[in-house]
């Protein structure tokens, strides 16, 4: 039983085996038959468990006999409901939770029974409470779960079983996860992987195929796989075939989400055939779900047509005598979709009547999916509107899911669920879009649609000594890992260990604290009231074609754009010439070459958007601009382009992110001014900014730590940070800034209490943002502003430092109303006349534009937020 805890069955099933051989066949001794009895129970469970259900059945029938011909005796007791607890067992772990719980409150009162008694085995009695509490989990019945979960966790400090309290705790975790609340299920997890590295290091796959769950739940699709990955090898070695296959199940899950589809059909079939040795058909139907959810996509997606409304229905009634009623739903919503996909709208409303109201602990997955094809059938039936009443129902039910997440990615991710319902409803409205008033409609549900993430006011973060630990390490290894590449060294290992903490630390953050309150969506009345004289453009492509929102003079304009796929492709070309344009020292016939194909694609996203077909002049007219990109628009240095060239514009994630980063008040604070490790000499910028802010904090050299910055930066009026940059596109929460001890992280700057109000990165890529799966752009700078911060100004494109210098002493002079020729400044300027020359001076929008406009292939910055 030792080697069966310690995830080595195949060695357990040896020892049980030889034990029976060992026993004397004839004897009517009750020792030896009691004896006999526990190791057939053993054995039973470590032989369903990696081999086939009916085997373990077998055993354990055997015991039961022999046990039932025993005296009455307290052994016997004890016996019988350690019977009933392994027969319960691994009924609930092949699917036929039903019995087991009948089994196991059968179980339960013998072990109590029996506790006073020699024969008494406390052990069994948590296990028995906490193996029905799990399932009671499994079912749906959170209250008697938390019951017994909260027994055995008594139970375990009574008698010193800590490996049964970490077991409980994790079961907690599934159970908060039930409950709709994940960062407390993903505290749970870790605190159980915790105790479980050091008391039963086999348990913890098991405990990540668990986080990964909660991830996925989250939209956290990568973050899923990448524990997954490193759990099945684990599971594979143990061999224990039933958690290899829910892990396999949860992989299938995390590769659709990822649109991995390929995979998506291995995991789930791999995972089927594993059951269906087992003998868990109700397994078996679950993974059989898990694939024609796969197969399903595709042929919505047009690329099969595998998937049928029948197979689904045929896949339901069995999940449904099964009692599996969640899955039978989502089967049926399968259905739904794959009928009217065929025009079959009679069978889809069929099957959608078959679908039961969600109870209050239905996944937010499943309550997505009903939304969806309630919404789709609608649409087929010409009911629009009763469509767009279900997508906003649904997004009402998404944003209560949101606001219990902690950590901004958890914010960010849980997007991914709405994805669908969101296109469908912006592309309805899109399509009998003809006037003003269905422009301005429009602009309503792409915000109710889009960058979620972005209208929530930030709580404080509760102080955690254990995440700044493991962030202070992570900067040392990410530092030290940055010299080891110079010098030619190997970094495998050092990046094992990076890889290891960034998952520690993106633990830690989705679980500190909830990450804010949310504010409500901004309405087209209020954005256009906010405008005043500036304009705005709200683009979005919910299938193949681009739009524009055009707000401007009061009116509400919709522009139709053309084929997206043109678009946005040349916008990919586009910054892929102007990070090749990037360097200082370029010999001249690679800047003519790249600058040629630059101003060629410039020219042609120009005229897609502001050309004859595109974005009128007139309705713009000379107003400053805000800006609300889409897909790989969010790449684009708009000063670029010839029609917006000089022009003040402001980007932002949507026109409600604009209006509260617009509501934010300056602080009064200090000016900071950073320089960071490394620069060439050519990064003179902050020697000329100390003599446009002679007050001014100044961190340079061994000062600009990332402790002092942080702590400089809280409160701070205007901060101002040359340095080198890293944007990590597969996890924007470490994009970072390098500084004298390592690299700033935008998971630090995310949290800060009082965030700057105004702060320029004077580095490459950090305005760049990670497009989520849900449409959720984040990234440094984007990070910043969710924080709190008013304006950011950062670069899309990698930039020489020379051009990031210049481009930063011309914009804070600007900014300051100070003639940029003039670089003989006032030494003695007082921090009341600079607060005085600021407020007299151009807007930080105004400011950029025209220092960008000095060279703009060369000055790919942008502002995010209010300018």
């Amino acid at each position: 039983m030792a080697a069966a805890s310690a995830g080595r069955p195949a060695e357990a099933i040896k020892m049980l085996q030889r034990a029976l051989h060992m026993l004397p066949v004839a004897s009517g001794s009750a020792e030896v038959v009691a004896v006999r009895a526990r190791v057939l129970l053993s054995l039973g469970w470590v032989q369903a468990e990696t081999s086939t259900l009916a085997d373990g059945l077998s055993h354990l029938g055997t015991a039961r006999d022999l046990i039932t011909g025993l005296p009455e005796g307290s052994d016997r007791l004890a016996l019988l409901g350690f019977a009933e607890q392994q027969h319960a067992l691994v009924l609930t772990r092949a699917g036929r939770t039903p019995e087991g719980i009948e089994l196991f409150s059968r179980a339960i009162p013998l072990l109590e029974k029996a506790l006073d008694s020699p024969a008494g085995d406390p052990e069994m009695l948590a296990r028995a409470f906490l193996n029905r509490g799990t399932t009671y989990t499994l079912v749906g019945r959170p209250g008697p779960a938390e019951e017994d979960l909260r027994r055995c966790i008594e139970l375990s400090t009574e008698h010193d079983l800590p490996i049964m309290k970490a077991k409980a705790i994790s079961t907690l975790g599934d159970q908060e996860l039930l409950l709709g609340d994940v960062p407390g299920a993903l505290a749970h997890f870790a605190e159980a992987v915790r105790l479980f590295r050091t008391l039963a290091p086999h348990l913890v796959a098991r405990t990540q195929v668990d986080q990964a769950r909660a991830l996925l739940t989250a939209g956290l699709a990568d973050e899923a796989a990448r524990l997954l990955d490193e759990a099945l090898p684990v599971l594979r070695a143990q061999r224990i075939s039933q958690d290899l296959a829910e892990a396999e199940i949860t992989r299938a899950a995390a590769a659709l989400l990822a649109g991995d589809r390929e995979l998506a059909k291995q995991s789930a079939g791999s995972a089927h055939r594993r059951f269906v040795r087992r003998g868990s058909m109700a397994w078996a139907e679950v993974a059989a779900l898990t694939k024609l959810r796969t197969e399903a996509v595709a042929t919505l997606a047009g690329l099969t047509t595998s998937a049928t409304s029948r197979k689904a229905t045929v896949l339901a009634e069995r999940l449904a005598a099964a009692g599996l009623t969640d899955e039978a739903a989502m089967a049926r919503m399968l259905g739904v979709r794959l009928a009217l996909r065929r025009g079959a709208v009679d069978v889809a409303e069929t099957l959608l009547s078959q679908v039961p109201v969600p109870g209050k602990i239905a996944p937010i997955d499943h309550r997505m999916m009903l939304r969806l094809c309630r919404a789709e059938l609608a649409v087929a039936r010409g009911q629009t509107r009763s469509a767009l009443a279900q997508a906003k129902s649904g997004f009402d039910e998404l944003g209560a899911a949101r606001d219990r997440m902690g950590g901004l990615d958890l914010v960010c991710g849980t997007a991914v669920h709405g994805l669908e319902l969101a296109r469908l409803a912006v592309g309805i409205v899109l399509d009998d879009a003809r006037t003003d008033a269905d422009a301005r409609r429009l602009l309503a549900w792409q915000e109710r649609t889009r960058a979620q993430v972005y209208r929530y006011e930030p709580m404080p973060a509760i102080d955690d000594p254990e995440l700044a630990s493991r962030v202070a390490e992570l900067r040392t290894v990410l530092r030290t890992m940055q010299h080891a590449r110079l010098e030619g060294r190997s970094v495998t290992q050092l990046e094992q260990r990076s890889v290891t903490l960034q998952r520690e630390v993106n633990r830690l953050g989705w679980y500190t604290s909830q990450w804010g309150k949310p504010r409500p969506v901004s309405s087209p009345e209020e954005v256009v009231e906010h405008l005043g004289d500036r304009a705005l453009i709200s683009f979005s492509g919910p299938e193949n074609e681009l739009a524009a929102v055009v707000v401007a003079g009061g009116r509400t304009k919709l522009v139709r754009l053309g084929a997206k796929h043109d678009v946005l492709e040349t916008a990919r070309q586009l910054h892929a010439d102007l990070d090749a344009l990037a360097p200082d020292e370029l010999i001249a016939q690679l800047v003519t070459a790249v600058s040629q194909s630059a101003r060629r694609r410039i020219q042609a996203l120009d005229d897609m958007l502001f050309g004859p077909n595109g974005i009128p002049a007139a309705l713009l007219g000379d107003r400053e601009l805000i800006v609300v990109p889409f897909g790989e628009l969010y790449s684009v240095p708009w000063e670029t382009l010839p029609s917006l060239r000089g022009r003040a514009v402001s980007v932002a994630p949507s026109a409600t992110a604009w209006v509260s980063a617009g509501e934010v008040p300056e602080n009064d604070g200090r000016v900071v001014l950073v320089r960071g490790p490394d620069l060439p000499a050519s990064a003179t910028e902050l020697d000329q900014l100390r003599e446009v802010y002679p007050g001014a904090v100044v961190l340079d050299g061994p000062l600009a730590t990332t402790d002092a910055v942080l702590t400089a930066m809280d409160g701070a009026k205007l901060v101002h940070i040359a340095a080198h940059g890293t944007h990590e596109s597969a996890n924007a929460m470490f994009s970072r800034l390098e500084l004298y001890d390592g690299g700033l992280l935008a998971h630090e700057v995310a949290r800060l209490r009082n965030p700057p109000t105004h702060i320029v990165l004077a580095a490459c890529e950090l305005a760049l943002s990670h497009i989520r799966p849900g449409d959720e752009p984040l990234g440094f700078a984007g990070a910043m502003l969710a924080s709190g911060s008013r304006t950011v100004v950062a670069a899309v494109n990698r930039v020489g430092h020379r051009s990031a210098a210049l481009t930063m002493t011309d914009y804070h002079r600007r900014l300051v109303n100070q003639p940029v020729a003039d670089l003989a400044a006032d030494l003695a300027e007082t921090m009341t006349d600079y607060h005085r020359r600021v407020a007299s001076g151009v807007s930080p929008a105004r400011a950029l534009a025209e220092a960008t406009a000095e060279d703009p292939l060369r000055r790919p910055f942008i502002l995010l937020g209010a300018g």
